[in-house]
């Protein structure tokens, strides 16, 4: 993937994790180049080569965070909130005006012990808004995709089914709002400002509950009803 063209490129962060390797799979269908990141390049590179067992012909490849960092100009963060400050420090230094970052994080309680269906204070509102204090100046940070099931994703013989409510400074959005489409019955809406990450954010602790009370693990979705054809 060395003559990868890096603006068609996604980079995910964590694509060795559920969530993370199921968005690489759901790109990688779609014919998107994929680079996957991990703290460990060799894990990365298990994930490439199950991602390319999965989808025969796929571009993608696996590198340590940083290096994979710099071979796309969208960089998903798919890593355990927990994870996530470290994860973004280890990569300022190569992060350039004109990247987005997206942060799919969730303050979850169990970061620290506590439920994974209840939802931490954090100073600066969101798991998204802790990472755009973290970047350089020039480079935009996007919320979404915090509530999409991983076992769906990697489903490849079935649809999605969900929204993703996608907020952020106006003109990234949209682009992000775009890569949704990309992923068959995954619909992005629009979800305006960055600070409304604290919302959405909350909406996973609720998912996780209604999974557990209806022993549902495939996951369940959410759906925004009444919206036009084109959201965005």
């Amino acid at each position: 993937m060395s003559d990868i063209d890096r603006s068609s490129a996604i980079a995910i962060l964590g694509g060795t994790g559920d969530q993370g390797l199921g968005l690489a799979l759901r790109f990688a269908v779609a014919g998107r180049p994929v680079v996957i990141g991990s703290r460990k390049a060799d894990r990365a590179e298990q994930a490439a080569t199950e991602v390319l067992s999965q989808v025969p012909g796929a571009e993608v490849a696996g590198f340590e965070n940083a290096d994979a960092a710099v071979r796309a100009e969208i960089v998903i963060l798919s890593v355990p909130f927990e994870h996530t400050a470290s994860t973004v420090k280890a990569i300022r230094e190569v992060l350039v005006p004109g990247q987005i970052v997206v942060c799919m994080a969730v303050p979850l309680a169990a970061a620290i012990g506590g439920a994974p269906a209840h939802t931490l204070g954090i100073w600066q509102g969101s798991a998204a808004e802790l990472v755009a204090s973290l970047v350089p100046d020039g480079v935009d940070v996007i919320s979404a995709f915090q509530n999409v099931s991983a076992h769906r994703l990697q489903d490849l013989s079935e649809a999605v089914d969900c929204d993703i409510i996608v907020s952020g400074a106006k003109a990234p959005r949209g682009r992000i709002i775009d890569l949704c489409g990309l992923i068959p019955d995954l619909r992005g809406v629009d979800g305006g400002p960055l600070a409304n990450a604290r919302i959405v954010e909350s909406m996973t602790a609720l998912l996780i509950g209604i999974n557990r009370r209806h022993k549902l693990p495939e996951g369940a979705g959410i759906r925004i009803t009444g919206l036009p054809d084109d959201p965005s």
